[in-house]
């Protein structure tokens, strides 16, 4: 992964409280890591 990946993924780890293998390039905000509208809207 790229500096810029491992950084993004160490965020939203800490935001969303989710084991860091579980943060992918295909994971699903929603579907896959369990946050909420007001979650994704944080996150961006």
């Amino acid at each position: 992964m790229s500096d810029v990946a491992e950084r993004v993924k160490k965020i939203v780890v800490e935001h969303l409280g989710v084991e860091p293998d579980k943060v992918t390039e295909d994971a699903s905000f929603i579907d896959d890591l369990g946050a909420d509208s007001l979650d994704t809207v944080e996150l961006v």
